[in-house]
Formats: C-alpha cells, sequence, structure tokens
C-alpha cells in the first residue's frame, strides 16, 4: 500500500540573549496571523522548496526579528502529529546564544511585535515551543560543560566574577568559585591583565580579565570539559 504523505517543513529559533544586568533571556515574537493569534513565539517559519533550511531560518529570524546571527546549532526535529493544527509540520529547529544590545529589533511579516524575555519569566507559548525551549536551554546548558562560552557575550575586558555570573545564569544554579577560577585559568585562554576593575563599595579591586582569542577558539573546536 503506498504510502499517503502530505507533510511540511518548518525551522524555528530558539535564540537565547544573555546580558550581565538581565541574565538569561530568550528572543520571542507576537503572532499576528491565526492559529495562536496575538500568541508570543518561537520565530521562524516554513522552508521554500528551493531554500537551504540554513538560508530559511536566517532569513526567517531577519523578517519576523531584525536579527542577524553568523552562527546556529541544529537542536533537534520535533514532528509530533498535531502539534500545529492547520496540518502536519515537521520542524527542524536552532539555537544560540548572543549580546541583545548587539541588535534593533523589529517586528515584520507574520509576528506582530518582537522582545527579550527573562527565561525565569516567560509567557505561555504557541505550539509545541515550550518543549522546544526546554529542550534548548537544556543542550545549552551541557555545551556550557565542555566548550568555554562567553567570548561574544563579555566586554573585552572584564572581572572575573562577570564570567562566574555569566555560568550561573545559563546553568541556572550555583558554581563552586574556586575551582571554577582555577579550572578556567588552568585552560590558559584567559589572560589577566594589569587594568583593575572599577571601585564599587569597598574592598580592594581586582585585575580584569581578557580572553585570548586564538586559544579560546582553538579549545572551543576541540571540545573540552568543563566538569563544572
Amino acid at each position: 500500500m503506498p504510502t499517503i504523505q502530505n507533510i511540511k517543513v518548518a525551522v524555528d529559533a530558539v535564540v537565547f540573549g544573555y546580558t550581565s544586568k538581565e541574565g538569561l533571556s530568550v528572543l520571542l515574537i507576537k503572532r499576528n496571523i491565526k492559529p495562536f493569534k496575538n500568541s508570543w513565539a518561537l520565530p521562524g517559519g516554513l522552508v521554500g522548496d528551493d531554500e537551504l533550511l540554513e538560508d530559511a531560518i536566517q532569513r526567517e529570524l531577519k523578517e519576523e526579528t531584525g536579527v542577524n546571527i553568523n552562527y546556529l546549532e541544529q537542536l533537534y526535529s520535533f514532528g509530533k502529529p498535531g502539534r500545529d493544527p492547520r496540518n502536519r509540520v515537521i520542524s527542524i529547529t536552532y539555537y544560540g546564544l548572543v549580546k541583545p544590545d548587539a541588535f534593533v529589533l523589529r517586528a515584520n511579516t507574520d509576528a506582530g511585535d518582537v522582545a527579550w524575555f527573562n527565561i525565569k519569566k516567560m509567557p505561555p507559548l504557541a505550539f509545541d515551543h515550550n518543549e522546544i525551549l526546554a529542550v534548548a536551554h537544556e543542550r545549552l546548558k551541557n555545551k556550557m560543560r565542555y566548550q568555554p562560552v562567553g567570548f561574544e557575550l563579555l566586554e573585552e575586558k572584564f572581572p572575573f566574577s562577570e564570567l562566574e555570573k555569566l555560568y550561573m545564569s545559563v546553568l541556572d544554579r550555583p558554581i563552586d568559585r574556586r575551582n571554577f577560577k582555577k579550572k578556567v585559568t588552568g585552560y590558559g585562554f584567559l589572560e589577566e591583565t594589569s587594568e583593575k576593575q572599577p571601585m564599587n563599595g569597598a574592598g580592594r579591586p581586582g585585575n580584569l580579565f581578557r580572553f585570548n582569542e586564538y586559544k579560546y577558539f582553538q579549545l572551543q573546536k576541540e571540545g573540552i570539559n568543563f566538569e563544572i
């Protein structure tokens, strides 16, 4: 008996943002079409017949949010029947971690609005996007345990406490600060400068750090296990 197939392919993006002040956030759009009109959702849409998946997700992000991200990592395929009430849709999902203030948000096409939401204060999401977000967050946390993260998110020179704050924010748990510093500095991709961090209350200001860009990307490419 021949297989009956009428499946559409979509792409969706989980774009995580990080700032020292706000912590970890997620980029969402407000849908202006049915189904789930006026609900918040992940940016994304259908793939064209002659379009690469990578081109499709970049196009959807640009159209719906105004954001242009050079690299997104493929996450997972979501294809449960009924996930879209209109028809059978398989979504190839992507995720990435960026600095929100590097972009000017602009909603267009299927999006009536676009905004960053703190991951601990998320609104209800359309379709199965809560599930997609949960999988993406877990993947990001796992990745941070074996790859250095931070070069694109922190200032050129920063106090070590900012790197600690980044990891605690994304992992959503405390870390052993002494062991963390010993382990991270031992890899050689952090350089301590002679510059001091600005005075902020009592206590002696500590030195600022910066990334050794070559060593950082070398270790990131190789994949190292922080075991945080």
